[in-house]
């Protein structure tokens, strides 16, 4: 009888095991690429995928901004999840990164570890090939068209701006009179002292070289180079004003690297992303960006600005007799 009882047992423990080996190997990872060779600064997509039973569970891998010193994460997409229409027992888990390198050779895609209850499975290494972009030598290099002048006299102008013109004359003449009112009233009055300007506010003053950068139409008379070089020095300091990081002497990636752990919505660091890329692309890849491109860039910067500006200070209020603010 305990003979019989000990073999039962023996039998329901391989059972089990046999179950879960089984129930093991349903599950697969893989990872693809959608183009094995791109041009340098060019975008493709790698996508991570477990193939796993209807009611199974995996935990992806955690990527960085980084797949390596050669390879940058662009953007990631959202999980998607599908059924096999051929087997409903069996669903499809799916994650997409796009990813760009700007340095030309060969690199690999490293092998990922997916976490199941049933172990740890890897996707394979794969490799990415980026080529540098060729230029055409044997093409003609043509000058950019100049704009074409139009007559337009001062009397065109006063005659366009003729109210303008009066209510500002009448402005200066009003200002005048109220000066020398003034004047002549504090004749006798002991001279006051005059309170210090306040200090301008960091995104203000950005916000103005932004500006002044757009109304010089670098790109447009074919300094882009310049231009992005300029507008990604001011955002530059702008980082390090705000948020005390030694952006003037760091890489994009570094950046980014120093910013993710702060408060900036995905949104802004999307425009800042888009900006200082952009940038690198024209300063160190020779890249030729689009008009759009190029106004795109000054629209991401104002805009990264205003929505990180530093809160206005609150250490002035006006208090009561009890000395508490009001």
């Amino acid at each position: 009888m305990k003979q019989y009882f000990n073999f039962s047992w023996c039998l329901m423990l391989c059972l089990v095991g046999l179950s879960y080996t089984t129930q093991a190997q349903n599950i697969r990872v893989e990872a693809k690429l959608d183009q094995t060779k791109i041009k340098l600064g060019d975008q493709t997509v790698l996508r991570l995928m477990a193939h796993v039973p209807a009611n199974g569970q995996v935990d992806f891998p955690v990527l960085a901004d980084t797949i390596s010193s050669k390879v940058q994460i662009v953007e990631m997409g959202k999980t998607d999840t599908l059924t096999d229409q051929n087997n409903p027992g069996v669903k499809t888990i799916s994650r997409r990164y796009t990813i760009t390198s700007f340095d030309a050779g060969l690199h690999m895609i490293p092998a990922y570890t997916f976490d199941s209850k049933e172990g740890k499975l890897n996707t394979q290494a794969l490799p990415l090939e980026v080529t540098e972009v060729k230029v055409d030598t044997t093409k003609a290099i043509y000058d950019i068209k100049e704009p074409l002048a139009v007559s337009y006299s001062f009397m065109d102008w006063l005659r366009d701006n003729a109210k303008l013109v009066t209510f500002s004359v009448l402005g200066v003449l009003l200002i005048i009179g109220l000066i020398w009112y003034l004047i002549r009233k504090a004749k006798n009055k002991p001279v006051k002292a005059v309170p210090a300007k306040p200090a301008i506010p960091l995104d203000v003053m950005v916000l103005d070289r932004l500006k002044a950068l757009r109304s010089q139409k670098l790109w447009e008379q074919g300094q882009v180079k310049t231009y992005h070089s300029e507008l990604t020095d001011i955002i530059r300091d702008y980082l390090e004003k705000r948020y005390e990081i030694n952006a003037m002497e760091q890489t994009s990636e570094e950046i980014f690297s120093g910013l993710k752990h702060l408060s900036i919505t995905a949104g802004n660091m999307d425009k800042l992303r888009q900006m200082l890329l952009l940038a690198d692309l024209v300063k160190f890849a020779k890249a030729t960006p689009l008009h759009n491109e190029n106004e795109q860039s000054m629209e991401n910067a104002i805009s990264f600005v205003v929505n990180t500006k530093p809160a206005p200070s609150t250490d002035h209020k006006v208090q009561n007799k009890d000395n508490e603010p009001v």
